[in-house]
């Protein structure tokens, strides 16, 4: 056998040195995978549930005055106890071991960073789902951004901004500004002491108590706002409307359900394509219907109200009333004016050949034809702002109070 030249017998040894590597690489490899089935710095082991692997982490940070949640998942957080932000992380991971699963977590882990006065916290995503539980000192600043995932969020002394790709949001005792977005789910709002901003892409929004202005908006639901000390703005594709009390205006539109508002403060604008709209009381009105009828009550400012089809009953109250229009395509126009209130009556009933299709209480109306046109005019109460009345086909009255 011929020695072995230098340089061969310096390959061998490399050689034998990188399979030595690959061995103990592949020893570590499996030592690892085994790792993360036990608990590390007092979090849970991996358990199975289902076709899922889970794991809890839990931890705190050092209390900060605002707190941003960057999660994927379910989010809630209660602020107003303890004295540092402590949390509860549970990753879910579809996964054919616990090993894949770490290796998942691992590729977005858990994170804590700061940022001036804002604590972050963020978890795991891609295919990893997390729900995160939070609870806080008091907060003077919430923000929370999650792929998918409920929110619910309680008892915050600043503002508050939340917006979820998927989920119900809820929040309660806010103490800021507020503004609550979700790619669909509903939205339920206790108290606010700020202003308030709710969107979703379909999903109801009940709202309790807002100090400031509202905007609520849904793709399609319910909207019901019991109490609002600013102005209102409701918007649903299709879905009903109730707003309870409006310290301001309010401006609601439907594709198709009621609108109610018991008060308001201010001058409603009711726009509804298919269903009623009802007002207890207002400065004022505008309204149009396509489908449905018209009732409104205690109006003390200017009425303009339009409905294709359906009846219109309105009621004046106070000095403050200016020129009105009531017009129907179809159905009867009552108007009930109170003894303190001066008007000049124009009302026009087309294409009727009955004379009683115009009822005034007041002798002052006078009523004759014009063409295939009822029409009746007068000065009520010593004349004053105009109120002018067109009806097709139904019946005119105009009421003493």
């Amino acid at each position: 056998m011929r020695p072995l030249a230098h340089s061969e017998t310096l390959g061998k040894t490399m050689r034998g040195n990188a399979i030595s590597r690959h061995r103990l690489t592949a020893f570590a490899a499996v030592v690892l995978g085994l790792a993360v089935l036990a608990p590390a710095n007092g979090q849970q082991a991996w358990r199975r549930v289902g076709d899922s692997w889970v794991r809890v982490y839990s931890g705190s940070i050092p209390a900060t005055a605002r707190l941003r949640v960057r999660g994927h998942g379910p989010v809630t957080v209660a602020a107003g106890t303890g004295r540092e932000i402590s949390y509860s992380v549970t990753v879910s991971v579809i996964a054919p071991s616990a090993a894949r699963a770490q290796l998942a977590v691992n590729q977005q882990p858990i994170r804590v960073e700061t940022d001036g006065d804002w604590a972050v916290l963020s978890t795991p995503g891609g295919s990893a789902l997390s729900t995160v539980v939070i609870h806080a000192p008091r907060l003077s600043g919430l923000a929370i951004g999650t792929t998918n995932g409920a929110v619910d969020a309680k008892n915050i002394d600043g503002s508050i901004d939340v917006n979820t790709g998927a989920g119900e949001v809820s929040c309660d005792r806010i103490r800021g500004d507020c503004s609550l977005v979700t790619g669909g789910g509903d939205i339920h709002v206790g108290e606010v002491s700020g202003s308030l901003r709710c969107g979703t892409k379909g999903g109801h929004i009940t709202v309790k108590s807002v100090r400031g202005p509202a905007i609520l908006a849904t793709d399609g639901g319910d909207i019901e706002a019991l109490q609002a000390g600013g102005s209102v703005n409701a918007q649903t594709v299709a879905g009903s409307v109730h707003i309870g009390s409006a310290n301001g205006a309010v401006d609601a539109a439907t594709g198709g359900g009621e609108i109610v508002v018991d008060k308001s403060s201010g001058i409603v604008t009711a726009r509804n394509l298919g269903g009623p709209v009802e007002v207890g009381a207002a400065a004022g009105i505008r309204c149009e219907s396509h489908s449905g009828g018209v009732r409104v009550n205690n109006i003390t400012g200017a009425m303009r109200v339009t409905t294709s089809a359906g009846s219109i009953f309105a009621s004046v109250l106070g000095s403050r009333w200016s020129d009105s229009f009531l017009s129907t395509g179809n159905g009867d126009i009552t108007v009930v004016i109170p003894s303190n209130v001066g008007v000049n009556v124009r009302a026009v009933n087309m294409m009727t050949d009955n004379v009683r299709r115009i009822v005034s209480d007041f002798k002052q109306v006078q009523t004759r034809f014009r063409g295939s046109q009822l029409v009746a005019e007068g000065a009520i109460n010593g004349g004053g702002p105009l109120l002018q009345i067109s009806g097709m086909g139904g019946t005119i009255f105009i009421k003493k109070q």
